[in-house]
């Protein structure tokens, strides 16, 4: 049962509520991860989008933003793609270190990848994948129940 839903945004920071709910409700049969749904991709969206008109686009108008979001059986997965030169993910402090935590970068991939299951950029890092993997039910019954 996959399903595609692939569009461009015009490189516009009040895009970002739009897209995110146009999303959203594209995914609403996704019952499993309801909860994880609403917050978990919402705010990692938002953000992975922030993050691609922001500093990918350097806020350049003339700049798209790509969305390509895949439903499989197992997880949602979306790819947000800049017309930017990329960057090194790597490279980006970690927030929560001492000395960063009065420094505002780095914030939004951290809380990405606290909030997905999986967060992926492509070699360029102009490409970040996000994976929110759907639990098995049945498997969560049999634990309650144990």
């Amino acid at each position: 049962m996959d399903r595609q839903l692939v569009f461009e945004l015009p490189n516009d920071l009040g895009c970002i509520e739009g897209a995110v709910e146009f999303v959203l409700l594209r995914c609403e049969f996704c019952e499993e991860v309801s909860r994880r749904l609403r917050f978990n991709f919402r705010v990692s969206l938002a953000e992975a989008l922030a993050n691609a008109m922001l500093y990918g686009n350097g806020g350049d108008p003339a700049k798209r933003v790509r969305v390509e979001v895949t439903v499989e059986s197992s997880a949602l997965q979306a790819r947000i793609t800049d017309q930017g030169s990329g960057f090194d993910p790597d490279r980006v402090p970690d927030p929560t270190a001492p000395e960063q935590l009065h420094r505002p970068c780095g914030r939004g991939i951290f809380l990405m990848r606290q909030l997905m299951d999986e967060v992926h950029y492509n070699d360029q890092g102009n490409a970040v994948t996000l994976v929110l993997r759907f639990q098995d039910t049945e498997a969560l019954l049999r634990e309650a129940s144990a």
